[in-house]
């Protein structure tokens, strides 16, 4: 099945974005090329681009403490795994004390140096990080392997509690998911929601259909349309029978 996501609010749809671009980060340090590694560097501006949010913390911090609280009166409960509580209870707990410690403006660590300026401000110019361009950075792209990920990974340290706080949001948020499965005739499908209340949704199609969702929701319904894929066509509606199954993800004080 491929998993596709459709954030319900820009909350959902800015730790989505984080989410992301973390996993590129970790992906690209760890691949160890230059190459790999000039791309872990521009997912780490991207990342202090997205974390220029002033809110981006405070929101976090409420959410974590709201799911610390729904959970909390949880302990004892014969019906609740104890073991598993614990493990939530301690995660929230941990990255609540992360972010409260954290001090200043999100990200002003990459911002504030001027070196990584320099490089951020040739990024949106095709071509513009080449060796004649910015030969500093030449220079960084040919030490060894272990300097540029000792640096990378000190560009993105500061960055590390925010990453924690948003995993354990999404976790809990796709933990809470609730669904069904469905058949969209004709590649167009509606559901009313019914009393329903969701922050993500989340659209599950086999692997071999050549279909992709498109989702438009609001309080009172869920509307679909399949669409056919093609890198070399104009998409229109999938104009067969489309099974898929239909997951209404929400934050609260369940899934242990």
């Amino acid at each position: 099945m491929i998993v596709y996501e459709y954030p319900l609010n820009e909350r959902i749809r800015t730790w989505l974005r984080l989410e992301d671009l973390f996993e590129k980060v970790a992906f690209f340090i760890k691949a160890g090329d230059q190459r790999s590694h000039h791309a872990a560097l521009l997912a780490i501006f991207e990342l202090a681009d997205v974390m220029t949010r002033s809110e981006l913390r405070s929101e976090l911090i409420q959410e974590l403490e709201r799911q610390k609280a729904s959970f909390e009166p949880l302990r004892g409960n014969p019906e609740v795994d104890g073991e598993r509580l614990e493990a939530v209870l301690t995660s929230l707990s941990n990255t609540l004390a992360e972010l409260h410690d954290q001090v200043g403006k999100l990200s002003q660590h990459v911002r504030d140096n001027d070196w990584l300026a320099g490089i951020k401000s040739r990024t949106g110019i095709p071509g513009g990080v080449c060796a004649f361009d910015l030969p500093g950075y030449h220079f960084w792209l040919n030490q060894s392997v272990a300097r540029r990920r000792e640096d990378l990974r000190a560009w993105l340290g500061p960055m590390l509690p925010v990453k924690n706080g948003v995993a354990v949001v999404l976790k809990l948020l796709r933990k809470g998911g609730i669904g069904g499965r469905y058949v969209a005739e004709g590649g167009l499908f509606q559901l009313m929601l019914g009393g329903r209340v969701a922050q993500l949704l989340q659209v599950r199609v086999a692997n071999d259909m050549p279909c992709v969702p498109e989702v438009s929701a609001n309080k009172y319904a869920v509307n679909l349309r399949f669409m056919t894929v093609g890198t070399n066509q104009k998409a229109r509606t999938c104009d067969q029978e489309t099974p898929f199954e239909l997951v209404f993800c929400s934050l609260s004080g369940c899934g242990v």
